[in-house]
């Protein structure tokens, strides 16, 4: 008995088990497109959470400052500045009942150290607390301070 093949159209085309070239470009400039949208719209994300941060800065170093004060009778002095809230001043007036109140100084998103000064200029505050923002100049208008309403309340 012999047995007899059917060729068919079906039988004798390779099935394909690969990606041609074009399939792969297609698939990663639609990954990359999406990839780019996100970073974009993440971008004003980011801003808005460095902003938030600032405010939750300068809202700890406010309790710092008024604990400070509670405990030495006085705000530090522009001079002493922030870092009478980590160790004892060595600068006139030092406190007598001194205590630390935060165990390192914060700095800002950019890296950057927060400003301090007594009397305030711009705060309703005794004090201006502030970060020079995202360009690192002092007295810009990306400067956010404990002036900002919301920035430190």
């Amino acid at each position: 008995m012999k047995i007899r093949h059917l060729h068919t159209a079906a039988s004798t085309r390779r099935t394909r088990s690969a990606f041609t070239l074009i399939e792969i470009v297609i698939t990663l400039t639609i990954i990359a497109i999406l990839a780019s949208g996100s970073i974009y719209l993440l971008k004003g994300q980011i801003d808005s959470a460095k902003d938030t941060r600032v405010g939750s800065d300068l809202q700890a170093i406010g309790l710092a400052l008024q604990s400070y004060e509670s405990r030495a009778l006085r705000m530090p002095t522009t001079e002493q500045g922030l870092a009478a809230l980590v160790e004892k001043p060595t600068i006139e007036p030092i406190p007598e009942n001194y205590r630390s109140f935060m165990k390192e100084l914060p700095k800002d998103p950019w890296g950057v150290p927060y400003k301090y000064r007594l009397p305030a200029q711009k705060s309703k505050d005794a004090y201006d607390v502030w970060s020079m923002g995202p360009d690192g100049a002092d007295g810009t208008e990306d400067d956010i301070g404990n002036w900002k309403p919301g920035a430190a309340k």
